[in-house]
């Protein structure tokens, strides 16, 4: 579940229409290749992967919602949308206070996990719309809350490997709940944020080289060169050990292959969540003889962490400005003497 943009501006006019003004557009919004959409008096249009949506003015904005992946709760939170929340999956996962409570006093319900989900609860609880990922073992059970009127989107935030891709499906929350002056208020903001961050890295004077992400079993999945990892790191002015590299996603290796590529690296980020140094070498001895390991900084997504939940994949789906900053802390902390990290931590 927890698994890591040129934007294409539209003309916008606003329009009256029965419900709350909405900014309207004859174009299509790109959020990213994989998703745009389109509104127009009143009608959304929706591209989302292999899916394709039509609503009309009737049915938005969604006054309640069940979300089935706790990344979409970044969204929500950013917008302030909380309330319009009726259910999630998997709450163990939720980092939000605000959620949480909602939760606690039982205005918010747990719908099951995504192991299984709880349908008749679902069915009975009468929901807008379903916000999800695609995962094709459960089609079953979409076609089961399709069938009984219930509206299951269907999203790739997860997908997308550029950071302010992932960060423009605030836009298309927006739509939806009916604050698209919130959502492109937030997309403006974190956007001048993250170009501001860029041209602030350049002036640093050295370019770190960087190792990123640990070993799961006797594998080490090394965020491709073309992943939102690496995008981070090379906006963060370093220089990550597979950037030549063209992949969006992780790459398989051996200890002993990431070895040979590692023996110049001054930084290892995303090494899991780990408490401590000590803790590591009892998750795998071999991250000892790693040159960085021993002379060099490790960091980690810990940052804000409770138990299950990491705000890393809540929030941070929405702050990509936030997590180039504590790169940039990271690589060149000469550039921002007076800023502690948000999500990162280093290790011990």
């Amino acid at each position: 579940m927890k698994q890591r943009i040129l934007l294409l501006f539209t003309v916008f006019s606003l329009i009256a229409c029965k419900r709350e003004s909405k900014i309207s557009s004859l174009d299509w919004t790109h959020i990213s290749n994989r998703t745009q959409f389109k509104e127009h008096d009143g009608a959304l249009q929706l591209k989302s992967g292999n899916f394709t949506y039509n609503f009309n003015k009737n049915q938005t904005p969604f006054k309640k919602i069940i979300l089935l992946n706790a990344s979409m709760a970044g969204y929500i939170s950013a917008l302030g949308a909380e309330n319009l929340i009726i259910g999630v999956s998997s709450p163990e996962y939720i980092y939000s206070e605000k959620i949480l409570n909602l939760l606690k006093e039982g205005k918010i319900q747990n719908v099951g996990s995504e192991q299984k989900y709880d349908v008749e609860k679902i069915i009975s609880m009468k929901p807008d719309a379903i916000f999800t990922n695609h995962i094709a073992s459960f089609d079953n059970t979409y076609e089961l809350l399709k069938n009984n009127g219930i509206q299951v989107i269907f999203l790739d935030e997860y997908m997308e490997q550029q950071p302010m891709e992932k960060t423009a499906y605030i836009k298309l929350f927006g739509e939806f709940l009916g604050k698209e002056k919130e959502a492109e208020a937030k997309y403006q903001e974190v956007e001048k944020n993250y170009g501001d961050l860029k041209k602030l890295a350049l002036k640093a004077k050295e370019k770190p080289v960087v190792l990123a992400n640990e070993m799961y079993g006797n594998v080490w999945y090394l965020p491709g060169g073309n992943t939102s990892v690496a995008h981070y790191i090379a906006d963060a002015n370093a220089s990550y050990i597979l950037k030549d590299n063209k992949d969006e996603k992780a790459l398989t290796m051996s200890f002993e292959e990431v070895y040979a590529k590692t023996g110049n690296v001054q930084y290892w980020v995303n090494a899991g969540s780990h408490a401590s140094k000590k803790e590591m070498l009892k998750m795998n001895a071999f991250y000892g003889k790693l040159n960085v390991f021993n002379k060099g900084k490790i960091y980690t997504i810990a940052g804000k962490e409770k138990q299950k939940a990491n705000d890393f994949f809540e929030s941070g789906v929405v702050r990509a400005d936030l997590i180039l900053k504590d790169y940039i802390k990271i690589f060149h902390p000469e550039l921002l003497p007076d800023y502690q990290l948000t999500y990162m931590k280093e290790l011990q």
